[in-house]
């Protein structure tokens, strides 16, 4: 199911927040539709955290606009949403269950969670394993079926397996019509989303599908049999270097300047396709 032709259920016009004069947010455009599972990329720093609590009503705007469901965030707005912050929003000495009665108190009865292993039953979440935490949460956050999901870094810490029940959950809901807006640092994961968008230094630096992002972009490729040699001259000269099986690939470096920077260190040097981890350094960097 797509948002495409119907109103946004976020959006945020020309947004701005500063903090004395520092601008953690600026000018920056973003929607979220029914059914669309966005990504928001962006190193630390970069804005996100400031942009999702702009977007909850927690902070104000200095300049723009941010509305959801069509009107500037407010209580009542807020119970059609479902936000999983990185701290999961657990009261970490109840059981996750009397945390689902608590939720329940606030948003109404909900679905009925699938019940923690009986192991779990009563321990505290705070000395549940995290995998379990995040599940936990997740059910809490989805009990009420809301209609925009806000979610972040809801995967962090989470093994391969749970973090890919944990997306068969977020598809499901955007399956269902729910908009999705999810921070992540895990490239393969921002792949699950239908469109990116990429922040730098308050700003949004580039947006759109993964394939659309990476565009033309290459990707400079060292073979060196003095492969160490290679590494430490191109990390000397400050450039973001990385090792990938027996090859170096620099990203945001041109052949010629990496043949330069390597001196007389046999090597060969050549281009290739980057990756969206390579592109995604290469936007981050710029600012």
């Amino acid at each position: 199911m797509s948002g495409a032709g119907r109103p946004p259920l976020a959006e945020c016009a020309a947004v701005t927040r500063t903090f004395g004069s520092l601008a953690a947010v600026s000018a920056v455009d973003l929607q979220v539709g029914p059914g669309e599972v966005v990504g928001l990329l962006g190193a630390n720093g970069a804005g996100k955290t400031t942009l999702i609590r702009l977007l909850l009503g927690l902070l104000r705007p200095s300049a723009g606009r941010v509305s959801l469901f069509g009107a500037p965030p407010s209580r009542p707005s807020r119970r059609r949403l479902g936000y999983l912050p990185q701290g999961l929003g657990l009261y970490r000495d109840l059981t996750a269950a009397e945390n689902r009665q608590f939720a329940e108190a606030v948003f109404g009865a909900g679905d009925r969670a699938a019940p923690e292993p009986a192991r779990y039953a009563t321990t505290p979440v705070g000395r549940l394993p995290l995998g379990i935490q995040r599940r936990a949460a997740f059910s809490q956050v989805m009990a009420h079926h809301p209609e925009l999901l806000i979610l972040d870094e809801p995967t962090s810490g989470v093994d391969p397996l749970g973090r890919s029940r944990l997306w068969e959950m977020i598809a499901d809901a955007a399956s269902r019509g729910a908009g999705v807006l999810v921070t992540t640092h895990y490239m393969e994961e921002a792949r699950e989303c239908q469109r990116l968008v990429i922040m730098s230094g308050g700003r949004v630096v580039a947006e759109g599908s993964a394939a659309g992002i990476i565009g033309s972009a290459r990707v400079t490729v060292v073979e060196a049999s003095r492969w160490a040699d290679a590494f430490a001259a191109l990390e000397g000269a400050g450039l973001p270097v990385a090792l990938a099986g027996r090859s170096l690939r620099v990203p945001g470096a041109s052949p010629a300047r990496v043949r330069r920077v390597l001196g007389d260190i046999a090597a060969a040097v050549s281009d290739a396709p980057a990756t969206l981890e390579e592109r995604f350094f290469e936007l981050a960097a710029t600012t």
